[in-house]
């Protein structure tokens, strides 16, 4: 029962610092794969979906702009923009901002999904590794000759 209570605990700690780990690690290659394609027509058109009024259709749109570097020096750039446009071609709502936001978001959750189950596939054997190694250490090595 000893080695049960053992193997538990230290899967609790093996996976603790397993998810600290595997977040670290795969949480930002999630999270520039979605600034990356954010702008994308699968992006548009699923975030559209969800942000865009019943009857509309959302659209992609993209404008010219500048974006300052680090030292103010101000460099062309293209702008998106989620526009939801309605049967006669109106735009009924403009989306700068929020559409990207909730597209990052997305990917983040399933960054953190393959975390969490990579962080589990990964507990179970680190865990009875370590209880393994702590039972060695705990239990006194006794030579033969001293048993008598």
């Amino acid at each position: 029962m000893k080695s049960a209570k053992t193997t538990a605990i230290s899967g609790c700690l093996i996976w603790f610092i397993l998810i600290s780990v595997m977040s670290a690690c795969v949480m930002p290659v999630f999270f520039v794969a979605g600034v990356f394609s954010s702008f994308t027509e699968f992006a548009i058109q699923t975030t559209g979906g969800w942000l865009c009024p019943e009857g509309t259709t959302p659209k992609s749109h993209t404008y010219a702009t500048t974006s300052a570097d680090e030292y103010g020096v101000e460099h062309p750039a293209t702008g998106y923009e989620l526009h939801c446009v309605d049967a006669s071609g109106e735009i009924v709502k403009k989306d700068p901002v929020v559409y990207a936001f909730l597209w990052i978001g997305i990917f983040s959750v399933a960054g953190l999904i393959i975390s969490v189950v990579l962080s589990f596939v990964f507990a179970v054997p680190g865990g009875m590794l370590v209880a393994r190694l702590l039972d060695k250490v705990r239990s006194p090595k006794v030579p033969p000759n001293l048993i008598d």
